[in-house]
């Protein structure tokens, strides 16, 4: 999945945002929602599918930006160091 930001109006939901960037509920992370980035400004992040990021990118119209989402997972050790050793300083 895509991460992107969109300016929305201060009241926004997460319909307004399917409904401004043309998506359907498939096409996004429901359970992440619309996250205010900054609401002074407007901005909000919204996770949808790689397909639909390629698709608002190719839209042109500059009503969004897209960001990679790497997932992210806690750190374990190398498979070669089962025990977790931390190097000594």
């Amino acid at each position: 999945m895509a991460l992107l930001t969109i300016r929305l109006s201060a009241d926004a939901t997460l319909a307004a945002a399917l409904s401004a960037l043309d998506l359907t509920d498939d096409e996004v992370d429901l359970d992440f929602g619309l996250v205010a980035v900054d609401p002074a400004q407007h901005l909000y992040a919204l996770r949808v599918s790689d397909t639909a990021a390629g698709r608002v990118a190719t839209g042109g119209s500059g009503a969004a930006e897209i960001f990679a989402d790497p997932r992210i997972g806690p750190a374990t050790p190398p498979p070669d160091d089962p025990a977790g050793s931390a190097p000594s300083r």
